[in-house]
């Protein structure tokens, strides 16, 4: 299992904070997802691709990189 940081834009609330958990926890491989709305960082445990988990940060209406 590895961990990938994914920096986000565009998250302000708890509501944004969970939008973007379900949608991570929507892709395969992935274990777990914390979301720092502060650093403006999510860290996803597991084995999924980077590329799809900023696919679906970005349908989710965020900006990640």
């Amino acid at each position: 299992m590895s961990q990938i940081i994914l920096k986000v834009e565009g998250m302000t609330c708890s509501h944004c904070k969970m939008r973007v958990e379900k949608a991570l926890n929507g892709i395969t491989g992935v274990e777990s997802v914390q979301v720092d709305l502060a650093k403006g960082e999510v860290v996803v445990s597991g084995n999924a691709n980077r590329e799809d988990l900023v696919k679906a940060v970005v349908d989710a209406g965020y900006s990640a990189q």
